[in-house]
């Protein structure tokens, strides 16, 4: 190995970072870029200009200097590097899906006022420094449009020198917005809130003044649907980020399953996987947040769905080997902490699939290991890249007895 190869750039390290093949990291770099003397940064063939104006600056995205092939590459040694740190081999490795840019339907932004002044945006990596936007290469263009006017409506109702919450989701009405930490007083603050939920035509507004959520405007029952079933959808519920990212994971996860049999689908939520993937079949759905499952519950009566919605708290209550044996194939799509309790059960079961949605490679890849040393195979993986340009990374895997 020559001098030359120490000082490029051959990959992109879990936080971003790219490395050297002697170690060193160095930030906002690609592959083949060249480290030239005192740590400057000669551009390589995979190195691009960002595509938004606040990168880096902004902690909204992390790597928007990669291109199309290295960011994937970098999507898929996520997946795989966490896996091979606990000794799992996946049979099959297939092709990442990666959302394209201005696609995602759902954020929270965070807003503070001083004086007449409003800034709406990401906090600056590593800072409470608030970046204001003035463009976002990510946000679903409905979305993005609202920063802007929201600027002036916090002026009315966003005490000086206080900071809130914009949270923001794109559902079947339209843009569901939840605001929280301001301070609505008087008849003018009132006024202007339906002033700008008529202007902006929004599917709902809600806010939270530091006592719980009050909607303020919901022409119609705000609802959020998957396989063709409208599910009543709480003020900033848990969304995949992009249509086309939960696609992708639906799609993976369809083609394991077998085609009859009950299937349960574990840490269920609003019924991503249960509705559009139970036409026509027994679903058992299982949820701790007794305000998703009880929505799921509701949908499922009206559409006449052969669905058991189960309000358990899946940590401290996982479903046993005796309960879990009567399913053709269990779905699982827990949150980052991943689902231990769980997984140790599905280990003891004789479950024939178990299709894994994960939003984190490293909890996936440690429950991976709990099922292949019980004699599971994982047969496939996918890789999901919704969060694009970040090092935020979703993935499917297919274990198979």
């Amino acid at each position: 190995m020559t001098d030359t190869d120490l000082d490029t750039i051959i990959r992109i390290a879990a936080k971003g970072d790219g490395i050297t093949a002697d170690g060193r990291h160095f930030p906002l770099t690609a592959p083949g870029d060249r480290i030239g003397p005192g740590g400057a940064i000669i551009a390589g063939p995979h190195h691009v200009d960002p595509a938004c104006i606040h990168f880096p600056a902004c902690g909204g995205c992390q790597i928007q200097q990669l291109d199309e092939v290295s960011y994937a590459e970098f999507v898929t040694g996520r997946a795989i590097g966490a896996l091979a740190g606990q000794g799992v081999v996946p049979g099959t490795v297939l092709p990442p899906h990666i959302s394209p840019p201005m696609t995602r339907r759902r954020a929270a932004l965070r807003a503070a006022r001083a004086g007449k002044r409003v800034t709406i945006g990401f906090a600056e990596e590593g800072s409470h420094r608030l970046i204001d936007l003035e463009m976002c290469a990510v946000l679903d263009p409905q979305l993005f449009a609202l920063v802007s006017p929201l600027r002036g409506l916090l002026a009315t109702i966003l005490p000086d020198k206080r900071a809130a919450h914009v949270k923001m989701s794109l559902i079947d009405q339209g843009v569901d917005l939840l605001l929280e930490g301001v301070k609505v007083e008087g008849f003018a603050a009132d006024e202007a809130l339906g002033d700008f939920a008529r202007a902006h035509g929004l599917a709902r507004l809600t806010i939270d003044e530091g006592d719980g959520a009050q909607t303020r405007w919901e022409p119609e029952a705000a609802t959020v649907s998957f396989g063709g079933v409208p599910v009543g959808f709480p003020p900033f519920a848990f969304l995949q980020a992009t249509p086309d990212g939960e696609a992708a994971l639906v799609g993976a996860v369809r083609d394991a399953l077998p085609e009859t049999g009950a299937i349960a689908d574990l840490f269920a939520g609003l019924g991503t996987f249960a509705l559009a993937l139970g036409d026509g079949r027994p679903v058992y759905a299982g949820e701790g947040a007794r305000d998703a499952i009880l929505a799921l519950k509701l949908a499922a009566g009206r559409a006449q769905r052969r669905l058991a919605a189960d309000h358990r708290d899946l940590f401290r209550r996982p479903l046993t080997p005796e309960e879990l044996n009567r399913f053709a194939a269990v779905i699982l799509d827990p949150p980052r902490a991943g689902a231990r309790e769980q997984v140790l059960q599905l280990a003891a079961s004789s479950v024939p699939v178990i299709a894994y949605v994960s939003c984190n490679p490293a909890s996936f890849a440690r429950d991976g290991a709990h099922l292949t040393a019980a004699g599971y195979r994982l047969d496939s993986v996918k890789p999901v890249g919704q969060f694009r340009w970040t090092t935020h990374v979703e993935m499917v895997g297919i274990f198979r007895r």
